[in-house]
């Protein structure tokens, strides 16, 4: 007989109970169900709406059931449906009927709510401090790049020299919001539901801040309708989720590129590169291929939650199972790609000469030649025409522009003089985008050390908010 089965004639058919059953994946929700519980039960017992002794016996009896589960002796069965009644089955069998007074003043709705809440709090906080880990990895490539000259992109096209550390400090800046957003969407994740019942609230005078100050959370919902059928704070988790695993695609792109021949601009370490079953020579950028990949499942956690909800009414709907492989899944998705981030950055080999001489061997410095003319007078567009006229002349002859000769600079403009060569110099062509945010040395400096700054600020939100959860009533 189901626990809900009383109104029932007939058994659930066994195709339906294993089609609807959702144990197989939210098991892994038993922590955070029983700590729920405890809380639960604990507010019962103060408001004296079960005895306290009774209050005691069924907290016992879940700790007991914790237990039991963390020594790998449960067994969840799909005929208890979820892991909700799995846990009071047991908790039934540890102490009796008395365990049944549990449920008084919940439902499985509020209930399931609040341990998304817990359990989505926890891995958020996780999250930015893996990322972090990311970011001290680009920093400390950063560092010791900061004199490395390297073409910069675009549409794939050699444009202009840039310095590598402040390639590398772009991705530390996406990853900056990227942990900000995560950071932000705490304060929307740590809101307590439980209490709500299943949509209308309950008729026991239940103290729900009590439970929430058990729990360590933040707010209660002010809707009960609201709190059962609210999957926000998962539909945003998994937004900026998509937005990290694009950050992290975008980086695993540029290091297959540059690890490749045609580039060869860096080495990843063999820990993080597999080999060919039949082309010996080969080595693989295989841990930077399978995150670009696993992006797409993360997106398309995103899409079918955003589907899931789009026509639901108010309140809860068993469509809202759905909610929860997903989320699970993302999470792991992002917890292994950030684990292994790190260490394979920070072990990136990075091949300066290689570098260096790609930046003396094409015409990223054009717009630095058109610049050296508006400076001695010549409108812009006459300056673009004139330096597009050398290129051409360059590209016909087999040289690059620092190859050129004066007399040859003075075919195209009387204003060229022997000034020109240090004004094509990679390294001041880099200096002198001396502007805020500009690649020039000392403004990667400054992004360096703000960088610093930023990355003590998010360690110390990690280090509050993991005591801020850290809840004891396991």
């Amino acid at each position: 007989m189901k626990l809900w089965g009383g109104r029932f004639t007939k058994a659930t058919d066994k195709l339906v109970e294993e089609y609807t059953a959702s144990i197989q994946f939210d098991q892994q929700l038993w922590k955070e169900d029983i700590t729920g519980s405890l809380a639960h039960v604990a507010m019962l017992g103060k408001c004296g709406i079960i005895g306290e002794d009774e209050a005691a016996t069924i907290a016992e009896g879940l700790k007991k059931v914790a237990k039991i589960i963390e020594a790998g002796k449960a067994e969840f069965t799909i005929s208890n449906e979820d892991v909700h009644m799995n846990v009071e089955k047991m908790l039934l069998d540890e102490v009796g009927p008395v365990g049944g007074k549990l449920h008084t003043g919940r439902s499985r709705n509020d209930q399931v709510a609040t341990d998304m809440h817990l359990y989505l709090r926890a891995r958020v906080v996780e999250l930015v401090a893996l990322i972090a880990q990311v970011q001290e990895a680009l920093l400390e490539q950063a560092k010791a790049n900061v004199d490395t000259i390297l073409p910069g992109y675009t549409h794939l096209q050699r444009a202009q020299p840039i310095l590598f550390a402040h390639h590398l400090m772009a991705y530390y800046s996406m990853f900056q919001r990227d942990a900000e957003r995560l950071m932000d969407s705490f304060k929307r994740i740590n809101v307590l539901p439980l209490g709500a019942g299943a949509l209308a609230g309950t008729t026991f005078p239940i103290d729900r801040e009590y439970v929430a100050e058990l729990l360590k959370f933040d707010a209660v919902y002010t809707n009960s309708l609201d709190a059962v059928s609210d999957r926000d704070f998962i539909i945003e988790f998994l937004s900026g989720s998509s937005l990290l695993m694009a950050h992290l695609s975008r980086l695993c792109e540029e290091m297959i590129l540059w690890m490749s021949n045609e580039f060869n601009f860096v080495e990843l370490d063999d820990a993080f590169c597999t080999g060919s079953s039949i082309m010996p020579q080969k080595k693989n950028p295989d841990v930077a291929e399978l995150v670009r990949g696993k992006t797409g499942r993360v997106y398309g956690n995103l899409m079918g939650m955003l589907t899931v909800l789009k026509g639901l009414p108010l309140a809860y709907n068993k469509d809202m199972q759905e909610d929860k492989e997903g989320m699970f899944d993302t999470v792991t998705t992002l917890h292994g790609a950030l684990s292994l981030f790190a260490p394979m950055i920070r072990t990136m080999k990075v091949k300066k000469e290689n570098m260096r001489q790609a930046v003396a061997e094409d015409f990223s410095n054009a717009t630095d030649l058109a610049d050296y003319l508006v400076g001695k007078g010549m409108p812009f567009r006459q300056a673009h025409e004139v330096v597009g006229k050398s290129v051409l002349y360059c590209i016909d002859a087999g040289k690059y522009l620092l190859d050129m000769k004066l007399d040859e600079y003075k075919q195209f403009s009387e204003l060229f003089e022997d000034d020109i060569y240090a004004a094509l110099d990679p390294k001041q062509v880099v200096n002198a985008r001396n502007v805020l945010g500009g690649t020039a040395k000392n403004q990667v400096e400054i992004q360096l050390n703000a960088a610093s700054i930023d990355l003590q600020r998010t360690h110390q939100w990690v280090e509050d908010h993991e005591k801020k959860i850290d809840v004891h009533l396991l």
